[in-house]
């Protein structure tokens, strides 16, 4: 008796590999369009947090210019962080139900798993972005940007959520439960709020202040905020695209290392 093992989801040229990766690409967007729950939750949240500081903290908290102008790039930021925890259960969920071992007795490359689940969070935190923006200008948000910094202010947005999204699928790897994926990603709905998202970072105690200046959302949000609205950015647009790039860098190297040692044997 004979048996035929396996192909190896690394075997194949250039073309296999895009055909591998187009292939779980739709499939992660299948999901996302199936799991409604999820997806009208990354919008919905932002939206209520955006209506809860304008109309209820704005009018107590002095930022210079119309609270509305001051607080969206923080809620763009925090509307990409809901994005990227469900990412995190996402891939948690097909490392514990068998999908992932299904998937290894096909010749598939192990980079288009995760590459699926990334590109599918990318798609739908631009589709919140751009609700949660358009809500923000019927609230009475007035940017003044160009067309140019508003490219750029998307660049920079896509490029960290990019980063932030493959974060995820690195914490989505490493968690033994879809519930403890959710807990590993908690911090990146936390961060936002220790930053220049709500409130201006001299308002803050000193200790907090160094925390709040020196961590990769608050450069993020003051350069979106300076296209936007034509606040100042100094350097802090260097900053930004600085964290953007090292994160990416760390957790792409980072995610597709935890997967093929979690995945080996």
């Amino acid at each position: 008796m004979t048996t035929t093992a396996a192909v190896s989801p690394t075997h194949g040229g250039i073309a296999n590999a895009v055909g591998d990766t187009l292939t779980l690409i739709g499939r992660s967007i299948r999901l996302t369009r199936r799991n409604t729950d999820t997806l009208v939750m990354s919008i919905v949240l932002p939206l209520l947090m955006m209506g809860l500081f304008v109309y209820v903290f704005g009018g107590a908290i002095d930022t210079g210019t119309a609270y509305i102008n001051y607080v969206v790039p923080g809620i763009v930021l925090l509307c990409t962080g809901y994005g990227a925890s469900s990412t995190a259960m996402s891939v948690a969920n097909d490392m514990t139900s068998g999908m992932i071992d299904r998937l290894r007795s096909l010749p598939i490359r192990s980079s288009a798993v995760l590459t699926g689940h990334v590109t599918a969070s990318v798609a739908r935190n631009a589709l919140a972005t751009t609700i949660v923006i358009l809500a923000a200008i019927a609230m009475g948000f007035r940017p003044t940007a160009t067309h140019t910094e508003w490219a750029l202010a998307a660049g920079l947005l896509l490029l960290y959520v990019l980063a932030l999204s493959w974060l995820a699928a690195g914490l989505g790897v490493i968690a033994r439960s879809v519930e403890s994926a959710s807990v590993l990603s908690f911090f990146m709905l936390f961060v936002p709020y220790l930053s220049s998202a709500f409130v201006p970072t001299d308002t803050m105690p000193s200790f907090l202040r160094g925390i709040s200046e020196h961590q990769p959302i608050t450069p993020v949000i003051e350069t979106v905020r300076g296209l936007l609205t034509g606040t100042p950015i100094g350097d802090r647009g260097w900053v930004a695209l600085g964290w953007a790039v090292g994160i990416l860098l760390v957790a792409f190297a980072g995610s597709t290392w935890l997967y093929r040692h979690r995945t080996r044997g």
